[in-house]
C-alpha cells in the first residue's frame, strides 16, 4: 500500500538537496501499481534560466520521454509545494491519477489554496508533511534575505 509520508519524505530529501540558488521544490512520480518511483524531477528554473522550469514540469517531461507516451494515468505525484495554474494544467493534461502535496502555496496554488483546478479526474491530497517543506521554504528565503542584505545577491 502507498504510503503518502514515505514518498513525501523522499521527495523532501530531494528539494533539500538542491543547492542554494534553486527554491527546494521536488517532485517524485510513483506507479499506483507497483508503488515504484518511476521519475523524479526538482526545480531548476535558475540554472536553466526558464519560467518553464519547475519540478512538475521537469519530472513530467522525464516521464513522458521515458514512457514514450504524454499520458500518465495510473501515477501519482508527489510534490513539496501545491502546483501553480502552469503545473496544474499540465499535470491534468497528462492524465495523472492522483497529486498529492506537501505545502500549501496561497500565492499561486491551483489546486484549492489561490485557484481551484481540481476536477473530478483526479484525487487531491495536501499538506502531508507540510510543516516540514514549510520549514525547508522558510531557511533557504531566510538564507536569500541574508545575502540581499549582506550586499551578495
Amino acid at each position: 500500500m502507498i504510503k503518502h509520508e514515505d514518498y513525501m519524505s523522499q521527495c523532501l530529501k530531494l528539494a533539500a538537496s538542491l543547492g542554494s540558488e534553486e527554491v527546494p521544490v521536488a517532485a517524485l512520480l510513483v506507479d499506483i501499481s507497483s508503488g515504484e518511483i518511476f521519475a523524479t524531477g526538482v526545480n531548476s528554473r535558475e540554472s536553466e534560466q526558464s519560467v518553464l522550469a519547475h519540478a512538475e514540469i521537469n519530472v513530467i517531461k522525464e516521464a513522458s520521454s521515458q514512457l514514450g507516451s504524454w499520458n500518465l494515468s495510473g501515477y501519482a505525484l508527489y510534490v513539496s509545494l501545491e502546483p501553480c495554474a502552469m503545473c496544474a494544467g499540465a499535470i491534468l493534461q497528462s492524465h495523472i491519477s492522483k497529486i498529492i502535496f506537501a505545502a500549501y502555496e496561497p500565492k499561486t496554488g491551483a489546486f484549492g489554496s489561490r485557484y481551484n483546478l481540481i476536477t473530478k479526474n483526479i484525487e487531491v491530497t495536501g499538506g502531508i508533511l507540510e510543516e516540514e517543506s514549510l520549514e525547508l521554504l522558510r531557511k533557504f528565503f531566510e538564507s536569500r534575505r541574508r545575502h540581499c542584505e549582506e550586499g551578495e545577491a
